[in-house]
């Protein structure tokens, strides 16, 4: 039986709510796999239950994409470890252990399945090993199927355009802006992509396109880091840009993008 990753995403961040004691508990009885591998701690449930979250989709439906959310879940996980094992506990030390203990399982997981996912075809698998290991044989194969339909996904076009960002800045373009057509209701948009929408135009010394991408991305996503207090008003300032219009064309522009109607620009 196949199973959804994102629908098992949806379905344990409903149950988990506002990570809530109780609702933990009960998606630990629930689903017990997920709280055996590592050591109850309070930092990290929301990465340690995503760790769970894709292995129970591996185990249910055993596939090359399953392995991938793995990787990505046990690197989330080790991040957030790593830097929770660097605080200092003053009367409960046996945290900075049990931390350190599930940071090494976390590691030996990653090397395990990064190990059995070595031959893999599958696109975002090739495109992890090139990036994570510099696996030129990887890179090759992912870099073939250019043009596949194994590349039609948001996911991998955005992959793609990584590769060529600082060569060839028209492809690069063009790459992103055909991740945006493909995008899928269910899932988020990567703000990587807007980010680098916004990079290169501005590199291009188009300033209102790189106003509206930034733009879009503050309305898309409004908690983004990389969105500075005032600087948007900073930039129609520098440049006397008309900031009500660029306003509505990124409004537009985002509705067609989530309602699947956008079309790539020409340019």
């Amino acid at each position: 039986m196949k199973i959804s990753y994102f629908l098992l995403l949806t379905a344990l961040t409903s149950l988990l709510g506002c990570d809530s004691a109780p609702n933990y508990v009960q998606l630990c009885q629930q689903h017990p796999q997920i709280c055996e591998e590592f050591h109850e701690d309070s930092w990290c449930k929301k990465e340690r239950i995503e760790v769970g979250m894709a292995n129970i989709a591996a185990k249910t439906a055993p596939q090359d994409i399953h392995k991938f959310h793995q990787l990505i879940a046990y690197e989330n996980y080790n991040k957030c470890v790593t830097h929770a094992s660097n605080i200092e506990h003053v009367k409960l030390k046996e945290k900075k252990t049990r931390r350190i203990e599930n940071m090494m399982k976390a590691r030996n997981r990653l090397e395990e399945i990064a190990e059995q996912t070595r031959s893999s075809e599958h696109p975002r698998l090739l495109y992890y090993h090139w990036t994570r290991f510099l696996d030129k044989q990887a890179l090759a194969k992912f870099l073939a199927m250019e043009g596949t339909q194994a590349l039609e996904t948001p996911e991998s076009q955005y992959e793609l355009a990584t590769y060529y960002t600082k060569t060839d800045q028209q492809k690069t373009l063009q790459l992103l802006f055909h991740a945006l057509e493909l995008f899928n209701p269910e899932s988020k948009v990567n703000n990587e992509i807007f980010k680098t929408l916004s990079s290169i135009f501005a590199e291009k010394q188009q300033v209102k396109q790189a106003y509206i991408w930034l733009r879009i991305l503050q309305l898309y996503d409004p908690a983004d880091k990389d969105i500075k207090p005032g600087t948007f008003k900073n930039y129609l300032d520098v440049y006397q840009l008309d900031g009500e219009f660029l306003d509505l064309v990124a409004e537009s522009t985002l509705a067609k993008i989530t309602n699947k109607t956008f079309v790539p620009p020409k340019f």
